[in-house]
């Protein structure tokens, strides 16, 4: 991962997707492949996890907590945060974002929330289902024997 403000070289190229293949990302959760899946069709060129923001330091000067959002959208310099948890544990991500927002004010970030994740499945006609917590929690589309998400 690079530091604040450091954007990868290769993720630069003009009009092409310049993310390795997706098997070979290690997406914390399920929905943030689908997301990216969803991205690559439109063609928007996305990173990653690319930056990770030190947000908490102690006495000494050494980060005890940083945050990573999950994508940057490279054509509108936008980081996009996914969380597919019920909106009542979303209380120490809102937190992150918020000390993020507060300690680098020139960084765009958008927060996707479950019901977010939910309308944009829906707008591309996938059927989703609720993962319970015990199992990881978010959503997930649903997906027939026959199909794999995003086809």
């Amino acid at each position: 991962m690079a530091a604040a403000g450091d954007i990868p070289e290769h993720a630069v190229h003009a009009g092409t997707i310049t993310h390795p293949p997706l098997d070979e990302i290690g997406f914390a959760h399920a929905s943030e492949r689908v997301a990216a899946e969803i991205l690559d069709f439109y063609r928007i060129r996305w990173e990653y996890e690319p930056t990770t923001f030190p947000i908490e330091w102690d006495g000494k000067g050494n980060v005890i907590s940083a945050f990573s959002p999950d994508f940057y959208l490279i054509d509108f310099d936008l980081y996009i945060e996914l969380t597919t948890m019920s909106q009542k544990l979303v209380t120490k991500k809102n937190r992150k974002v918020r000390r993020l927002k507060e300690l680098y004010p020139d960084i765009n970030i958008k927060v996707f929330y479950q019901k977010d994740f939910r309308r944009l499945l829906a707008r591309f006609g996938v059927a989703s289902e609720s993962i319970a917590h015990a199992d990881g929690g978010g959503v997930l589309p649903t997906v027939s024997e026959d199909e794999e998400p995003g086809q």
